[in-house]
């Protein structure tokens, strides 16, 4: 059995195999036991659920999910990695492998497997090129995870999770918290990974919202989601500037008009027009986003 916990047992069996680490895939391997449990631990999955892994690189944290009977589906892109994972599992009948980008091939599996709004549970430790860029994909596209355990650098970790009026507040803040409670977990310093990134990374925890469930805010999410992009597009611009502009891209009218349905709507929902989308609470976003539904903007 490969030894997952020290970084020279992981260095001689890639070398032993052939396999190098690609830096464009962003490969990073968990070295630390006690984080590895404690994340799969926080996951909460049980016995024959199913969990999607991102990223499984040599499958330490797949060993483990399999060890407790989950129906393991893991995203690889490296071929090298994808001989080894094959190896090591493809005995298991609860172990799937999904080769290529997961960011082109997770839809598949998808709409192939599980309903709007109620996917299975997803564990991974994200490339930091695309794990904000995947988690806004799962949400825009309504791909909900029951829940999500993920460990992303630091500062993505802490837009995951800011809140209204503080710096790190940003559209995918808000896109997070429109579906899920998030809550990070522990700080993971570069010393738990082989090789050792450059800076510190954290552990997330996502936990889906009763909303969601309930499907409250489904009609106008394709609103919604555009809406929050235009309104921090500008960050020093005020509200009614960025939602003139997002207006005037959807239904070109009179500038004088788009100014006036703006007050409108900014009145209705009771925000001042100086106000700034990094100042707004999640509550806010959708109050305006049904507003511009129902009035067929």
């Amino acid at each position: 059995m490969l030894n997952y916990n020290s970084a020279a047992a992981l260095s001689a069996f890639l070398e032993r195999e052939g396999l190098g680490m690609l830096k464009k895939f962003g490969q990073n391997f968990l070295i630390n036991p006690q984080i590895r449990q404690t994340l799969v631990e926080t996951l909460g999955a049980c016995s024959t659920d199913e969990v999607w892994e991102i990223g499984p690189g040599l499958g330490a944290m797949t060993a483990l999910l399999l060890e407790k009977g989950l129906n393991v589906k893991t995203f690889e892109i490296d071929l090298g990695f994808i001989r080894v994972l094959k190896k090591m599992f493809s005995d298991n009948d609860n172990f799937n492998l999904i080769e290529g980008d997961v960011l082109k091939t997770w839809f598949s599996q998808y709409t192939s497997t599980v309903q709007p709004f109620s996917a299975p549970f997803l564990l991974g430790n994200l490339p930091y090129n695309i794990a904000a860029a995947l988690i806004a994909n799962f949400i825009e596209k309504r791909c909900v995870f029951s829940r999500m355990v993920v460990t992303v650098q630091k500062e993505v970790a802490l837009r995951m999770a800011a809140s209204a009026g503080s710096k790190d507040y940003s559209s995918f803040s808000v896109l997070c918290a429109s579906t899920y409670n998030v809550k990070p977990l522990m700080t993971i310093t570069p010393s738990s990974f082989f090789p050792q990134p450059n800076v510190d990374s954290m552990g997330v925890l996502f936990e889906k919202k009763a909303s969601v469930i309930n499907g409250e805010q489904a009609e106008y999410l394709p609103v919604f989601y555009p809406l929050v992009r235009s309104l921090f597009a500008s960050r020093r611009k005020t509200v009614k500037n960025n939602l003139f502009s997002f207006l005037s891209s959807r239904k070109p009218l009179a500038k004088e008009a788009t100014r006036e349905i703006c007050t409108v709507i900014l009145n209705e929902n009771g925000i001042n027009e100086n106000q700034r989308a990094e100042n707004l609470e999640l509550e806010a976003f959708f109050s305006l986003a049904k507003t511009i539904y129902n009035m067929r903007l």
